[in-house]
């Protein structure tokens, strides 16, 4: 099955708005946006399917227009069902000046032999506001699919004025690299990526609040690196995915939305 999304999120009176929304099965959009004087409008990508099953292809486009802010989630974890063939989703997202844009959308579980490849290209301007996250599983770990999955592909490009800035490309295939040897996940079961990308924001203080917040937390692993351009790139490793999941969500919205412009300089 093909499915398509199409998101654009426009300015009315300095408050951003769904300017259009069309969809095909399975995909549905709610607006969730508790408080109407807002600027962000809060969406909730959801689906009538149960997950990716073989076969599917996922397209999906996102523009925010000049100095909107869009906040998208999603309802639930997304299975990546049994396999012969494979599935797919092509994400891409453009940001003008501006413009502010959140997704960390509810962790990947690939069921046994699972085949799915992702490719998400995010198009920045100017003074636009990031928050990207992913999290992925090793399987439905309770029911003894640990890493059982043939194969996960993703590769995230983000560009800066038409200029590659960032690409991270995450490959996962049990079958041909060992996830448990040194320089893989070592004995780790789960993996999350969040990228913070901002101009205002102070960085280094930013990396010194979110370690704090890190460094307590129970069977993980992290890094923090600087972007290339002004912003981080977290990556943590464990064995929960409610765990990196809440992470992500915690270090966004008290670290980094909260903060901002708190720190700009």
């Amino acid at each position: 099955m093909t499915a398509e999304l199409d998101i654009q999120a426009a300015l009315r009176n300095n408050i951003t708005f769904l300017e259009k929304a069309y969809c095909t099965t399975p995909f549905k959009i709610a607006n969730i946006t508790e408080n109407k004087k807002d600027n962000t409008l809060r969406l909730m990508l959801m689906s009538s399917s149960p997950g990716i099953l073989d076969g599917d292809v996922y397209n999906i486009k996102i523009h925010v227009a000049k100095h909107c802010s869009l906040h998208l989630q999603t309802q639930s974890y997304q299975r990546l069902f049994n396999m012969k063939v494979g599935a797919s989703q092509n994400m891409e997202v453009h940001l003008e000046e501006g413009a502010s844009f959140w997704f960390i959308p509810h962790p990947s579980v690939p069921h046994e032999s699972s085949i799915f490849a992702a490719k998400n290209k995010i198009l920045l301007s100017d003074n636009c506001d990031l928050i990207w996250g992913e999290v992925l599983t090793c399987g439905r770990k309770l029911s003894g699919e640990v890493f059982l999955l043939s194969k996960y592909h993703n590769v995230t490009e983000i560009f800066l004025n038409n200029k590659l800035i960032i690409k991270e490309n995450l490959l996962v295939q049990p079958s041909v690299v060992n996830v448990n040897l040194i320089g893989q996940l070592e004995s780790y079961t789960h993996q999350a990526t969040l990228i913070y990308l901002n101009e205002k924001a102070s960085i280094k203080i930013l990396i010194k609040e979110i370690t704090a917040f890190l460094s307590i937390q129970n069977e993980i692993i992290f890094g923090i690196t600087a972007a290339p351009v002004n912003g981080l790139i977290i990556r943590l490793l464990g064995y929960k995915a409610e765990q990196l999941f809440d992470c992500l969500k915690t270090i966004s919205e008290h670290h980094l939305t909260k903060n901002k412009f708190e720190h700009a300089g």
